[in-house]
């Protein structure tokens, strides 16, 4: 079924259903005694934001006494033909509307930033409506797809609503993490779930010797009383839960991530020892080194290169990549595998990893430490002096790593300050690495790839665990050394499975959707920038959108449309492609240690190549299907706890700093408030509407925009903001932030564009002109501060 189109605001006022002036907008004006037709009703009712009764429909028409009756004939008859519905409270509703408060499930995210739901039931075949759920002002993670919460409704058009939560309807949990807290009332558990609404009684004789401020996980105690807050009992004392360790497990126990293994897979792993060479190839005396980050823990890749000999390949380079032999150690139908499978990759976090195999093989015997012989899987590639892939094979071997390399170590060797480590491996080792890496981005650049600038951020921490900074990511050309050779490697091994004809658990990414890249060329013709409507939409043609677009004060907004455009990678043995590599086939080979999907290829490899009886089993082949589903999910879980946990630790480093200024850009436009990213630590903060400058305030989807009514100001997706700091919640990762405008400012500056507003003069961004305009009456969805301030925002 065809996406539907995201609805513009309507601009018009809403029928009226009360007051002396009641009279709807449009409707005809009736005189005493004379009833509207069926069509004028059930107009009023079709625009009607909520159900109404008899009563709101006569005071529109001016309806009197006598002329109720008939008009109570004509509801009647209208509902047993089925155009309208009856509601609660002897009110009426088109037909197929929803009711005025209903139970309805987080669906996901839009593209800006605003959650979506659904109606927890729906039974037609038709697609449900959407429906817009005002966020918790706490944080934009606050709810999460399949909760479910009771919510007030308002009908913004015939397949559109705006949800805002009643109350959230909590699932059934057995384990509960959370705040132990001593009070008037006695010992009480505060979840640390932000979509927990009630606290549970933690008597202290079940606190086992817990202090108050403690992070603690519990279980709900089997005699809990039907009525009343549930009681629980302790099961582990995580400690005080500002600490690091509590913050990741919050992330964890919130999301679900699979921690402890079980007996019999951990069992296995530490029954795991030395491969014998074999029949594998013997590469011990080959200098192969890996290369990663200086925190990195499990080393599951390494690389070497040469010059190609061969006379005709003149220019070209041969060169391979190893992988750790996980389909060794893992094999189909054991405890280590049903377990990987479960998690299905690893999840890491500013203190700790979760990883998806025991530590005894993570760390271990499927780690290439240096030194130490090693078991491993080789894609063994030739490319010519371009960069392109002229031949690759794959082959089982056993290896010695001749270093463990660091980002950094490796660039400033290959920049002329070599370390004592890196000098003796300076000319054999790494500057044929870097030479293969010249044509393999000359491929790159030739291919056309999608280049997106997506800065990272990493959390430090001191030693005795709390946050020390919060700084960008550096991005080495030995970052993109390795990211380029492991890329070849996937290539080469989705290639060859597909020559075997064995099942592929491809790695795919699908063309970007059409009705986001039709916002964005309208948004780009603003600015000289032409994307011709209808072209067939390449990566090459993106990127360059993204290079002229640069120079503009819009260049935040110009790239998060591109990236809001991108479909989301998944897992599938059905090829379509990878849109953002420019590739026709493509495959994750490289990380068995931490992905699933690998082990998965790995298998597939083994079993096609007849290197071994470990290889892909028929279950699991005609599971596929199922199986990328599974993996892709699970992927998106870590990504998930993941940026929740780093948001946690990033409140705790802000905690200390409410009341400081901060210069950010805006990166989420929605009907309840801007998001706003903060400069210094790329932290996402929450400007709630009640918080902006006053005023009544329209938000337009086309623009990405919120335009005030009054004063003309706007707030624009990618504009330059200032923002005071009000509040900072490690519990729950959510930032509060204040918009400041005038002299308070920290750098804040416009796009230099102006909204399309017809009827109303142009008027700077983010200001107001000082020419004061009448306020109009609010339509749906408008939204102004409210009067009174201060107070703890909900």
């Amino acid at each position: 079924m065809a996406e539907r189109k995201k609805p513009t605001r309507p601009k018009s006022h809403p029928p009226r259903t009360g007051g002396k002036k009641g009279a709807v907008k449009g409707a005809r004006k009736a005189t005493a005694h004379s009833l509207p037709t069926r069509d004028e009703i059930l107009a009023f009712i079709r625009e009607s934001p909520q159900p109404v009764g008899k009563r709101e429909i006569a005071r529109a028409f001016r309806l009197k006494g006598s002329d109720k009756i008939p008009l109570k004939a004509m509801l009647k008859e209208l509902a047993a033909e089925g155009l309208m519905e009856r509601q609660p409270k002897r009110k009426v509703a088109a037909a197929g509307a929803l009711p005025a408060v209903a139970v309805i499930e987080v669906s996901g995210l839009d593209e800006d930033g605003e959650l979506l739901a659904r109606p927890a039931v729906w039974d037609s075949a038709e697609a449900p409506p959407t429906i817009y759920l005002a966020p918790d002002k706490r944080s934009r993670a606050a709810l999460a797809p399949g909760d479910r919460v009771l919510a007030k409704l308002q009908r913004i058009d015939s397949h559109t609503y705006e949800a805002r939560t009643i109350r959230r309807i909590a699932k059934v949990e057995r384990r509960i993490l959370g705040i132990y807290e001593v009070g008037d009332a006695g010992g009480r558990l505060r979840p640390t779930d932000k979509r927990a609404r009630d606290d549970f009684i933690l008597r202290s004789e079940h606190a086992a010797g817990a202090e108050p401020g403690e992070l603690v996980l519990a279980e709900v105690r089997p005699a809990a009383p039907r009525v009343g807050l549930r009681e629980v009992r302790v099961l582990e004392r995580l400690g005080p839960v500002g600490a690091a360790r509590g913050l990741s497990l919050i992330a964890i126990h919130e999301h679900e991530l699979p921690v402890d293994f079980r007996p019999e897979a951990v069992a296995e792993a530490e029954a795991a020892g030395p491969m014998p060479l074999g029949a594998r190839t013997d590469l011990r005396t080959l200098p192969l080194v890996t290369i990663d980050g200086a925190d990195a823990r499990d080393f599951d890749d390494a690389v070497w290169a040469e010059a190609d000999t061969d006379k005709r390949n003149s220019g070209g380079w041969h060169i391979m990549v190893a992988i750790a032999d996980v389909a060794a150690y893992v094999r189909p139908g054991s405890a280590l595998d049903r377990d990987a499978f479960d998690r299905g990759n690893s999840a890491y976090f500013p203190d700790r990893v979760v990883p998806m195999l025991p530590e005894a093989l993570s760390n271990g015997w499927c780690s290439l430490r240096p030194d130490e012989d090693r078991p491993c899987l080789v894609a063994e590639m030739w490319l010519d002096a371009e960069g392109s892939l002229r031949k690759h094979r794959f082959h089982r071997a056993l290896m010695r790593s001749t270093a463990r390399l660091t980002y950094e170590q490796v660039q400033a060797a290959h920049d002329g300050q070599p370390e004592p480590l890196t000098a003796p491996l300076r000319e054999s080792v790494l500057a044929p690495l870097y030479g293969a890496f010249g044509a393999l981005l000359t491929a790159r650049e030739k291919r056309g790839t999608l280049d997106l600038d997506l800065p990272e951020r990493r959390v430090v921490l001191a030693d005795d665990g709390t946050v020390a900074a919060i700084e960008a990511r550096d991005r080495l050309d030995s970052h993109r050394l390795i990211e380029e050779f492991m890329i070849t490697a996937n290539v080469a091994a989705a290639e060859r499975l597909e020559a075997l004809r064995q099942p592929c658990m491809y790695r795919v990414h699908d063309q970007p959707d059409p009705v986001k890249i039709e916002a964005l060329r309208q948004i780009l013709d603003e600015f000289g920038i032409r994307l011709a409507k209808g072209q067939v939409i390449r990566p090459r043609i993106l990127t360059q959108v993204l290079h002229k677009a640069r120079q503009l004060p819009a260049a935040r907004m110009v790239n998060q449309l591109v990236l809001r455009a991108q479909s989301q990678a998944v897992y599938s043995p059905a090829n379509i492609g990878h849109f953002g590599l420019a590739l026709a086939r493509y495959a994750h080979f490289t990380s068995p240690i931490r992905r699933y999907a690998d082990l998965l290829v790995h298998r597939a490899l083994i079993r096609g190549l007849g290197l071994g009886k470990d290889g892909l089993s028929p279950e699991a082949e005609g599971r596929f299907a199922e199986i990328g589903e599974h993996i892709s999910a699970t992927e998106r879980r870590a990504a998930t706890a993941e940026r929740d946990a780093v948001d946690r630790f990033t409140a705790a480093f802000l905690q200390g700093k409410v009341g400081t200024i901060f210069a950010g850009a805006v990166n989420g436009v929605t009907r309840f408030g801007l998001f706003v990213t903060l400069d210094d630590s790329g932290a996402d903060g929450l400007v709630p509407m009640s918080l902006l400058p006053d005023d009544f305030y329209d938000h337009v989807e086309a623009e990405h925009a919120l335009i005030g009514r009054r004063w003309g100001r706007v707030y624009r997706l990618g504009e330059r903001v200032s923002v005071r700091l009000r509040e900072a919640e490690p519990l729950t990762g959510g930032l509060i932030l204040e918009l400041i405008e005038g002299d308070d400012q920290a750098g804040a500056k416009s796009d230099g564009r102006e909204p399309r507003r017809p009827g109303r003069p142009r008027q700077t961004a983010g200001k107001k002109t000082g020419k004061k305009h009448p306020p109009k009456k609010k339509p749906p969805g408008k939204r102004r501060r409210p009067r009174s301030s201060g107070g703890r925002k909900s």
